[in-house]
């Protein structure tokens, strides 16, 4: 097992190597984690659709949820969330922020590609007819929802939310068996999740499954009689969100891998 000062020259040469690669193997490992994310995101909503208590509603998603990040890792994939840890690679002088920021646009594209994609096929091959359509309900419901938060309430709660996943990265690449790597991201990222903080990744899939699912005429008239307030679940409403929760997981990224660093780096 690595110490976090071994993490951290470890995770420096990591993020080298991830700068370093081409855009074509960027782009297709971001498909994948943004398909591996939804994946946890439609197992956690399809388990916990039916259940009228919130909070054990997010236990049941917080024990299903971070099984898509153990896909990420244990596969290679790239996720943009994640690689905010390529700070730890930019102070430790192994890559430049030019690197960097490339890596994060293409993983971000590729990531929202692979989710939208997982959204597009759940939703129109009928996966949300489940219990008599409930589980369509429950899924606009949750994208409204998210739509509906305010600016700043996004921003902090995509602080947190990144925070906890880059320990989760960390936890995991500091084991060197599978059972080690799995406990380690599964834990924070269950956290995260019970925690109702907030996951650019993860909104991917959440609010255009929700977008596309209001557009079907079924699912809309269902969600209206259940009382769903549709006034928010819009295209703007998705960037609404995406962009504040984007740039608080970057704050939270970033800062927790320049605190690791500041605290275990050992070179002067």
């Amino acid at each position: 097992m690595l110490s976090p000062a071994e993490f951290v020259n470890f995770y420096a040469q990591v993020g080298e190597k991830k700068c370093a690669n081409s855009a074509q193997k960027l782009y297709l490992s971001a498909l994948l984690a943004g398909f591996y994310i939804a994946s946890g995101a439609v197992v956690a909503n399809t388990a916990a659709h039916m259940l009228a208590n919130a909070g054990m509603s997010r236990v049941v998603c917080g024990l299903l949820f971070p099984f898509g990040l153990i896909m990420v890792i244990v596969t290679g994939a790239e996720l943009f969330t994640g690689n905010c840890l390529i700070t730890i690679s930019l102070l430790e002088k192994k890559a430049a922020l030019a690197g960097m920021v490339r890596n994060l646009v293409i993983v971000y594209i590729g990531n929202l590609l692979g989710a939208v994609i997982l959204a597009s096929a759940v939703v129109y091959c009928g996966q949300l007819d489940l219990s008599g359509g409930a589980l369509a309900v429950h899924t606009i419901r949750t994208a409204a929802a998210k739509c509906a938060i305010p600016f700043g309430k996004a921003v902090v709660l995509g602080i947190l939310c990144n925070i906890l996943v880059c320990a989760g990265v960390m936890c995991s690449l500091c084991s060197k068996s599978l059972p080690g790597r799995a406990i380690g991201a599964f834990v924070p990222v269950s956290f995260f999740v019970i925690g109702g903080f907030e996951h650019c990744v993860a909104n991917m899939y959440y609010i255009p499954a929700g977008l596309m699912a209001a557009g079907v005429p079924e699912y809309a008239r269902l969600a209206q009689e259940a009382g769903v307030n549709l006034s928010a679940l819009s295209l703007t409403g998705f960037f609404a969100n995406l962009i504040p929760v984007t740039i608080g997981n970057i704050i939270g990224g970033c800062g927790f891998g320049a605190i690791i660093w500041a605290c275990h780096r050992t070179s002067k």
